[in-house]
């Protein structure tokens, strides 16, 4: 099964971003240039962990139940626009999250205990973002030009609770992926 670490966001914030993005989506000429993000997809990703067996979802749970259980629940900041690279040549476009020292501290500890169990490191240093949408291969220059106006015109800024931290599956099929929430460790504090 395909595993991923996520701070989910709440229905009214994902339809927020959708609807302020929604001039991203209709920026370009070639509609296939990028691949949107169903809103109910979007999430921060706190560690992404690829194909593992099913009989690792029990020691994950446990282990991130303690990484986890001494971390208070806190706000996340959304709002902003850029894309990995950047905007002149997007691979990844997202909206930003506000670093914030609870957050970076949980996405540290979520580190470590999946490198407890073995899990390889993030090489990268840990930037929060919510990806909006990938580019499916080098997006054409026109394209890359109407996606950067487009972003510096989106204004939109939320504040969201972040209470669990979710172990999420996605599984992908021939309509795109469809994620699950297999465990939702809660933070101390969580509603």
């Amino acid at each position: 099964m395909r595993l991923f670490l996520a701070i989910n966001l709440p229905a009214s914030v994902r339809r927020g971003i959708r609807a302020a993005t929604a001039p991203l989506r209709d920026a370009t000429h070639d509609r296939d240039a990028v691949k949107w993000v169903d809103d109910d997809h979007l999430h921060l990703t706190l560690k992404f962990l690829g194909e593992q067996p099913d009989a690792s979802v029990g020691p994950l749970r446990a282990a991130l139940e303690a990484a986890v259980a001494p971390h208070t629940t806190f706000t996340l900041d959304v709002g902003g626009l850029g894309a990995f690279p950047n905007l002149h040549m997007p691979r990844v476009v997202w909206m930003g999250v506000t670093p914030e020292p609870k957050l970076e501290l949980l996405q540290h500890d979520v580190e470590r205990a999946c490198a407890a169990l073995g899990y390889s490191l993030d090489a990268r240093a840990f930037r929060p973002h919510i990806t909006l949408g990938r580019t499916r291969d080098r997006v054409a220059r026109d394209d890359a030009r109407a996606i950067a106006t487009a972003a510096r015109a989106v204004r939109f800024k939320a504040t969201a609770l972040a209470h669990s931290v979710d172990l999420m599956q996605s599984e992908l099929g021939p309509h795109g992926a469809r994620h699950s929430v297999l465990a939702a460790l809660q933070l101390a504090g969580a509603p």
